[in-house]
């Protein structure tokens, strides 16, 4: 499951699909810019969402 945190309080976020219930998993998009953005997936391709936000920053998740 992928657990964003944030880097500057410290609180943490676990994600579950609305739709199955399976737990997101961390996973990016590449933009056309070239740059990449941090998404949590379904793993039954029920879509994504991008990381959440705390701190007035992205949360950060792991990669793995």
């Amino acid at each position: 499951m992928a657990t964003y945190e944030c880097e500057v309080c410290g609180m943490s976020v676990n994600a579950t699909c609305g739709k199955c219930d399976a737990p997101l998993v961390n996973d990016s998009i590449a933009l056309d810019d070239g740059n990449s953005v941090q998404v949590s997936k379904c793993p039954n391709d029920h879509g994504k969402i991008k990381s959440p936000m705390c701190c007035g920053q992205d949360m950060s998740c792991p990669a793995g």
